[in-house]
């Protein structure tokens, strides 16, 4: 798509929500404002007009599916990669999210009061989240690292304290089970991310985000569960093998 200076922000985020997070970043107002054209919004703010653009290109232009053969991917890369794609995204999506979650009770609390409980599972789901992130950055992830390349070079590696790769692999995956089951309960009281027909731009804009975030989290689980994990176990029962 071909981003062009007449656009208004409220159009640029009817078209994809996700250069609502940029608007943010920039202090523009895409929801009560949204109606400013992104010239007229970049003159007032006194931005560069070249540099919006090309963040906005880059987000437009950025295509959210994969259809990488992560099987064949080195348990080195698709650790890097699931950092890079999924637990930058946490990072990133989940500040935006608390801070709209928050305006929403606020403004539209008192007509929709699901909105407290889902501000309440996604302030759950998040804090759970970043920890569990961390364990797997600081505890799994390096150790698998170790065992790749100890590997390669043929050599041997020292018993980890947790013992067996299985157990943080057995924490990881219950982890994963309660997201899962935090999302379904969200999944439920945003009647599957559709808002009510009240809704101003900024109630579209977070449960199209809380939608793209439970999605984004099944794709990073299913790159854990079903293709990480199941690599972590085979490269033990080499080391057992070499034994």
């Amino acid at each position: 798509m071909n981003t062009t200076k007449k656009m208004t922000v409220g159009e640029y985020v009817a078209t994809d929500f996700r250069t609502a997070a940029l608007f943010s970043k920039y202090k523009i107002d895409f929801c009560c404002k949204g109606n400013k054209t992104l010239d007229e919004v970049c003159q007032a703010k006194g931005l560069g007009i070249n540099q919006i653009e090309s963040e906005i290109n880059t987000v437009l232009n950025t295509n959210s599916s994969s259809e990488m053969d992560f099987k064949s991917f080195s348990p080195n890369l698709l650790i890097d990669y699931i950092i890079e794609k999924h637990h930058e995204y946490i990072q990133e999506k989940t500040p935006v999210l608390l801070m709209y979650l928050d305006k929403l009770c606020k403004v539209h609390g008192e007509r929709h009061p699901e909105l407290f409980e889902i501000n309440y599972l996604f302030k759950i789901a998040s804090s759970e989240l970043l920890n569990h992130l961390q364990k797997e950055e600081v505890v799994l992830f390096p150790f698998i690292k170790t065992m790749t390349n100890a590997i390669k070079k043929n050599e041997t590696i020292q018993q980890p304290g947790f013992g067996t790769v299985e157990n943080p692999i057995a924490m990881l995956k219950h982890d994963h089970e309660t997201e899962g089951d935090l999302f379904v309960k969200i999944s439920e009281l945003t009647n599957e991310y559709n808002p009510p027909i009240d809704a101003c731009e900024t109630y579209k804009v977070t449960f199209a985000m809380l939608k793209e975030y439970e999605e984004d989290l099944h794709k990073h689980i299913h790159l854990e569960n079903n293709i990480l994990f199941q690599k972590a176990v085979e490269l033990e029962e080499m080391f057992n093998i070499l034994d």
